[in-house]
């Protein structure tokens, strides 16, 4: 029974810690593409040197290069990670109707009860972005091939209005998965008091929100420069 209690604490601390990089690897990266929107208002978006074109540099550091995988790595372990904790609880459980959160501070939230569903919306969309930027950037950098232009890449992406719908509902599903993810992630690690909890679920809206604009934001400037409308 202690070994089986332990076992459930360390599955939630590798949720915990790999939430942790998922956090970073948004920050960082909602930050450099945010650099883009800030270049269409200075007159820069597509120069060489704009700050997003900057931030591009920034990140084909070796360091930074060696950096984003890592980070990348964790978002990917966390999300696939939940899903089979997911589909581990329910098979305990004796099928999905009978999975009943027994937390009230899990079951307090629509995206609390919906992780699984946020989860698996969230890790198909990811390897449909990886397609448009990962594949033509630093993948071309790992393997000694030539990069896109990273303004390019953003106008022929979000330039479809049906690419970008799909986009703006994938940033919401990652909203909905950090709200609930960011107070959570200390649960787990024994920030739990009431006092602590009712500040880390509003700096968790906080940071979610911050998240959501930044890269929204990004799509949507992307799409009205494609169609010159900015």
């Amino acid at each position: 029974m202690a070994n089986a209690f332990h076992y459930s604490i360390g599955r939630k601390f590798i949720q915990a810690v790999s939430g942790a990089f998922l956090i970073i690897f948004l920050l960082l990266h909602g930050t450099i593409n945010f650099f883009s929107v800030i270049d269409s208002f200075t007159g820069k978006f597509g120069a060489f040197d704009g700050l997003f074109q900057k931030g591009c540099d920034f990140m084909a550091l070796p360091i930074v290069t060696i950096m984003v995988p890592v980070l990348a790595l964790g978002f990917i372990v966390h999300i696939g990670y939940g899903i089979y904790l997911t589909w581990y609880n329910v098979k305990a459980r004796g099928g999905y109707k009978r999975y009943e959160v027994a937390s009230k501070a899990q079951a307090d939230s629509w995206s609390a009860t919906n992780m699984f569903v946020l989860g698996i919306v969230i890790l198909g969309i990811l390897f449909f972005h990886l397609t448009h930027f990962w594949a033509k950037m630093q993948l071309q950098e790992f393997t000694g091939g030539i990069a896109s232009n990273p303004y390019d890449l953003l106008t022929a992406t979000f330039g479809r209005w049906w690419v970008l719908v799909i986009y703006i509902l994938w940033f919401v599903a990652v909203w909905f998965h950090l709200c609930h993810g960011f107070w959570s992630m200390f649960q787990t690690v024994g920030w739990n008091n009431q006092t602590w909890m009712k500040r880390l679920k509003v700096i968790g809206i906080i940071v979610a929100t911050l998240i959501l604009l930044m890269f929204v934001s990004v799509a949507i400037n992307a799409f009205l420069q494609a169609h010159a409308l900015i």
